[in-house]
């Protein structure tokens, strides 16, 4: 199995291969994940596990792309991300709304 920065530099090739890279840009990237993510949306409420996981590594590969151009990558993101929430406090309630514990 491949480790998620070879599946990452992968994507970015062929990307590269295919001039999403050279030709592409960020805006019509991110409406592609878009796309890809009502995909993932439609399979999560028609209960398709293949669908699901499909639409989930679409999304990805189309993020990675994004990532790429906006000169970063998904690790890097994911780190961000996590140094903004590692402190949040709350609970999702039966609604499934998150509420923030305020400070």
């Amino acid at each position: 199995m491949s480790s998620f920065n070879e599946l990452e530099m992968k994507v970015i090739r062929w990307a590269e291969e295919r001039r999403i890279i050279q030709y592409g840009n960020s805006k019509t990237q991110l409406l592609k994940t878009a796309s890809e993510f009502g995909e993932l949306c439609d399979a999560l409420i028609k209960r398709d596990q293949s669908g699901v996981r499909d639409g989930i590594g679409d999304v990805l590969v189309t993020l990675i792309i994004v990532a790429d151009l906006e000169g970063t990558n998904l690790l890097e993101c994911l780190e961000h991300a996590w140094e903004e929430i590692k402190d949040r406090k709350g609970r999702l309630n039966a609604n499934g709304v998150f509420e923030k514990e305020v400070v």
